[in-house]
């Protein structure tokens, strides 16, 4: 039996080349093909021709609806930017590994606790992949804490409206939150749990409930966020939390409940220049991306 490789399979198909498909993911990312022709350096009838050569001769599928200067992607052409993203980064991972060989190193990192749940699992295992050989030290404390370091390189903090430094990863929407089984109306002073009781959070709560003439008690303290996290889980008190923290479990409380609304808590990445390197700026870069996912 002639054994055949799955190299010999791939020789039966066309390839397709990662400017073109660079030049497809431009088109969709820019809305047309004269935007997308300005980013590829081509002009737009190349860009066209390219696209043509795509649909005709490689795919033999439409990829693109043209309705005058407008395109839309065909359910073909959905499937193929997918594909297209996945390849392009695939291959810019490639040459960054190999090529930069000085791409080894440790890097110190600072967050609170509740982003490493959130959003840095996906980070890390993106920045893994491109670059294997970097070390990650991950220190998890209050942002307060995290400020007064000096070792490490690149920190994410919360930070409220009128006091921003650094760069802008997100913005977030404060918000009540408790259990689906936690009832309100059976408490007389609302259960509070807190990770701190100067934070930030716990004077916003405090503020908001005073206000509105609302009775509530400290009930729950930890400086570990699994653990407020734990208690409100079993309906045993309520929360403030960024509303991208907040689990399928959990249920947000509103107006309707006699809850005011919050301020708005802007997320920070701080560069620490003494120890920048092509290293610290690589992973900023992917933060920045991440957070924004």
């Amino acid at each position: 039996m002639q054994y055949i490789s799955e190299i010999d399979l791939l020789s039966d198909y066309p390839s397709i080349d990662t400017e073109v498909l660079r030049t497809f993911v431009a088109i969709v990312d820019q809305g047309g093909f004269t935007r997308a022709g300005e980013l590829v350096n081509r002009t737009q009838s190349a860009v066209s021709m390219q696209m043509k050569r795509l649909e005709e001769d490689v795919l033999q599928r439409k990829l693109f609806e043209r309705d005058g200067r407008q395109v839309r992607l065909t359910p073909e052409g959905q499937v193929l930017l997918g594909y297209a993203r996945r390849i392009l980064k695939l291959h810019s991972e490639v040459f960054n590994t190999l090529r930069e060989p000085h791409m080894v190193g440790l890097v110190r990192i600072g967050t609170p606790d509740d982003y490493v749940m959130r959003y840095l699992p996906g980070i890390l295992k993106r920045f893994s992949k491109a670059y294997p050989l970097i070390q990650i030290e991950m220190h998890c404390e209050s942002s307060t804490v995290l400020m007064q370091r000096r070792d490490l390189a690149l920190t994410v903090i919360s930070r409220e409206p009128g006091s921003e430094i650094g760069e802008l990863l997100r913005t977030d929407r404060m918000v009540w939150v408790a259990s689906s089984c936690f009832c309100v109306d059976e408490h007389e002073a609302l259960p509070l749990a807190i990770s701190g009781a100067d934070c930030l959070y716990t004077n916003w709560a405090r503020t908001a409930l005073e206000a509105s003439g609302r009775d509530y008690r400290l009930a729950y303290h930890s400086s570990n966020v699994a653990a407020i996290q734990a208690v409100v889980n079993a309906g045993l008190a309520v929360m403030i939390s960024m509303e991208s923290l907040v689990t399928e479990d959990l249920r947000i409380l509103g107006s309707d409940e006699g809850f005011a609304a919050l301020p708005s808590m802007s997320l920070r990445l701080l560069r620490n220049p003494s120890m920048n390197s092509p290293i610290t700026d690589c992973l900023a870069e992917y933060i920045l991306e991440g957070f924004k996912l």
